[in-house]
């Protein structure tokens, strides 16, 4: 009973925490954008702020129930993800549902937001969520592939035995040791994951008018920018939990957490946006090429 009550409260805590956690990595995503574009930058409590200022908006255009459930599945699938991403202390449901499990609901949000901007029946939000789908497809192939490298190296789907088996030497067993290809292949594939410049095909404001946001207002933009905290929480505790041993303290943990994300962030608005099918090319060859290398020399 102590352990079912026990398991309730971490999966009631997961998301919270990683909302909160994930607000501060929009903040340091905007703030790192303002540096590098030589700009001040929003306030502490600016994200925050967006989302109230969003929620408390009325929004007078309804798209129908579909419109409605998308946004739901777009947000709820991240928000099941996050109960499959064990850190320090708490594991959630994570030794119940492995890797596998979460790499679908990985998926959901993308699927959720097709439905959800596919009711609205906008030309730019159809050709938006078109490009967001065939970005999925794209970087999903190397991810999958990483996937399959840690699974077969550590001989276990378990997030929370990876972590274990990471924690076991320091930095010397942490998967970036071990499978740095693999690791390099991820990165490649988080990045292309989140959407930022120069994979933001999907939203290019100056051609297709944000894409699949063009129809989003009120509570429905407010949805979205708590995916993205969300998103950005989600995929860099699941790299941290693949390749840099997890966190033996949360500390430490956030720490990892915030430095996967600047590597990205860094690169984000430093170049132009790639076209779809460049997009595609990009991460069908180096990403798949490093992460079918990697998992030659881990069955060797």
């Amino acid at each position: 009973m102590n352990e079912t009550f026990l398991t309730i409260t971490e999966v009631i805590m997961m998301p919270i925490v990683a909302f909160i956690i994930g607000l501060f990595m929009v903040l340091m995503m905007r703030k790192l954008a303002a540096r590098i574009q030589r700009r001040i930058g929003p306030g502490v409590f600016q994200p925050l702020y967006d989302i109230v200022k969003l929620y408390g908006k009325q929004t007078q255009i309804s798209h129908g129930l579909i419109h409605d459930i998308g946004i739901i599945m777009a947000v709820g699938g991240y928000v099941a993800a996050v109960t499959l991403l064990p850190v320090p202390g708490m594991n959630g449901i994570a030794d119940k549902g492995g890797i596998i499990t979460l790499t679908y609901l990985l998926m959901v949000p993308s699927l959720g937001l097709a439905l959800g901007v596919g009711q609205c029946a906008n030309p730019n939000g159809s050709i938006g969520i078109s490009r967001a789908l065939t970005s999925m497809l794209a970087y999903d192939i190397p991810f999958i592939i990483v996937i399959f490298g840690v699974a077969t190296h550590f001989s276990s789907t378990s997030l929370v035995s990876i972590i274990a088996a990471q924690q076991v030497g320091g930095f010397g067993t942490w998967g970036i040791s071990e499978m740095p290809l693999l690791a390099l292949a991820g990165l490649f594939a988080l990045h292309a994951s989140l959407g930022k410049h120069p994979f933001e095909i999907y939203v290019a404001p100056a051609e297709i008018a944000t894409g699949p946001m063009v129809e989003m207002g009120g509570k429905f933009l407010g949805g979205l920018f708590v995916m993205q905290s969300f998103q950005l929480y989600a995929a860099s505790v699941l790299y941290v939990s693949l390749f840099l041993g997890g966190g033996e303290n949360w500390v430490t943990f956030l720490l990892k957490c915030f430095a996967v994300l600047i590597i990205p962030f860094a690169i984000a608005y430093l170049f132009p946006r790639y076209r779809t099918e460049d997009l595609v090319r990009l991460m069908w060859k180096w990403p798949v090429m490093l992460a079918l290398l990697g998992i030659a020399f881990v069955m060797n």
